[in-house]
């Protein structure tokens, strides 16, 4: 029957019929599309086109403005909150942008998008070292302008794309991004340099303003699509509340996934500039890195099959946990290049099949179809609850203390969420695409799951000892900790002590002894 799943004894895809993806809201089932055609047409060209030049003009100076913020106020939890309100602003831009996108026109909303990343360059520039005032008024515009493009985009993506070419589009999108990534910050930190004080900031925000333009240019080339029902404001809340339901499962896994996303997203650039004190050194940082997933992404793409995505995700979910190890014992320019590089070649396996399943879930059956955009809106919105809860207790333990070895801990703990993901949605890992045996593919995560809660234990006790020792060493109460971690080394180790004899303390007063 059409919308009903029909599993085999391998690899099925949740609501998949032999193949078949359901695509036009006004028929029940549609002739299979893109299910074994793998090349793109020349709307999914265009689309690829508009990805580009979005993720070229961020690349260029997304980066480098956590920088510009950092130089003019050198503050940790300021950079955090850039990143909550941006955070914040994205998440409530989705939830209310969505009746935009499938009751309107879809296309203006993505020109939108683009349009406002224009604008947040604009004021960027116009603020100029006042921006660390402006803060709450940047991440505004930004979290707007990430809303409505990545909202339409999704959507765009969805209707193009089919089974058969979205990991193929999904690898050329990683690998034109990950061209971005690779050239843009190199430029941008060689002109930063070169210009010497902010004249280099200025000239790398205006092209990025000048690239935007031309993407929301590029936008009037893709055609219009028609609207597709009515908005429901509540369907995301009543997934959640459904025990059972698929979505309920892959929420957990985006928030699990996000969880990293909101730490890692800024504290990295940031780590690397404060180690090394060049935008030069940032931006090799970044060609280095960007190179390693360039290639990564063209073979992740090409190999990565949905009867591979769960192998594919466990063992990139474990290698980006793995390459955070190197950190704990320093984040010095050869710790972070071992850490970024060994992430580069490995998240491909993650975030290709991670994005894959998702749109093949929304494919599955007609009723997710006719509410892809409610869809879409939860999984950004799941995205971006992890984002907000990393970056607000990346707020809450460096407000505490500003001892390094908080950070590494969070990044350890919080870099190994991707894991968890895959334990929090078994069932997840179980229907879209991974395996057919739900108990089996319980079994495979369950190690993961205790393994995380265990590094979640450890590092509360490490950041809780560690917290207390900076406030009681500031009041002159207590000793040091009866233990230090392993890792914390030279500088970063708290120092013992010194014990001096109980003697009367001997004041002098004026004008006489004591």
């Amino acid at each position: 029957m059409p919308g009903t799943s029909s599993k085999s004894s391998r690899f099925p895809l949740l609501g998949h019929e032999r193949g078949r993806e359901f695509t036009d809201v006004g028929r029940a089932e549609d002739e299979p599309r893109a299910t074994k055609t793998t090349k793109l047409d020349r709307q999914a060209l265009l689309l690829l086109a508009v990805n580009a030049l979005f993720t070229c003009g961020n690349a260029l100076s997304a980066t480098f403005v956590n920088i510009f913020i950092w130089k003019i106020k050198h503050d940790y939890a300021l950079l955090g909150w850039f990143a909550v309100v941006h955070q914040l602003s994205m998440s409530l831009t989705f939830w209310l942008a969505g009746k935009w996108v499938k009751e309107g026109n879809k296309m203006n909303a993505l020109r939108g998008g683009v349009i406002a990343a224009a604008a947040f360059y604009g004021l960027v520039l116009a603020f100029g070292t006042r921006a660390a005032d402006a803060v709450p008024i940047l991440g505004l515009v930004q979290g707007i302008s990430s809303g409505l493009f990545w909202l339409s985009f999704n959507i765009v993506y969805f209707e193009i794309t089919g089974p058969g070419n979205r990991d193929r589009f999904n690898g050329w999108a990683g690998l034109l991004g990950s061209l971005s990534g690779m050239l843009a910050p190199w430029l941008s930190g060689l002109l930063i340099s070169s210009s010497g004080g902010n004249a280099g900031y200025r000239l790398i925000f205006a092209i990025s303003l000048a690239i935007f333009v031309a993407g929301a240019a590029l936008t009037f080339g893709l055609h219009k699509r028609e609207p597709s029902g009515r908005y429901d404001w509540r369907l995301g809340l009543g997934s959640l509340l459904r025990k059972g339901n698929p979505w309920r499962a892959i929420s957990g896994a985006m928030v699990a996934q996000g969880l990293r996303e909101g730490i890692f997203g800024f504290v990295i650039a940031l780590l690397v500039y404060t180690s090394t004190g060049s935008e030069m050194k940032l931006g090799s940082f970044s060609l280095y890195t960007s190179a390693a997933a360039l290639l990564s992404f063209w073979i992740a793409g090409r190999l990565l099959k949905p009867s591979r995505r769960f192998w594919g995700m466990l063992t990139g979910a474990l290698m980006m946990t793995l390459f955070i190890v190197p950190l704990l014992w320093g984040t010095g320019y050869s710790e972070l290049l071992i850490f970024g590089l060994g992430t580069a070649i490995f998240v491909p396996l993650f975030s290709i099949p991670s994005v894959s399943v998702v749109f093949d879930q929304i494919g599955g059956n007609e009723a997710d179809v006719k509410q892809r955009e409610e869809r879409v809106i939860l999984r950004e919105l799941a995205l971006n609850a992890g984002r907000f809860v990393g970056a607000l207790t990346f707020i809450v333990c460096v407000s505490v203390s500003a001892n390094p070895v908080i950070i590494r801990v969070l990044l350890l703990v919080f870099g190994s969420s991707p894991a968890a993901g895959l334990g929090a949605a078994p069932q997840a890992s179980a229907e879209c695409g991974y395996r057919a045996d739900k108990s089996r593919a319980m079994r495979r995560v369950s190690f993961i799951r205790v393994v995380w809660l265990h590094n979640y234990i450890y590092a509360g006790t490490i950041i809780t000892d560690t917290s207390l020792y900076t406030v009681n060493k500031k009041a002159s109460e207590v000793d040091e900790p009866a233990w230090i971690p392993f890792y914390v080394k030279g500088a970063d180790a708290p120092q013992p002590r010194r014990h001096e004899p109980d003697v009367p303390i001997l004041r002098r007063s004026r004008g006489r002894r004591p």
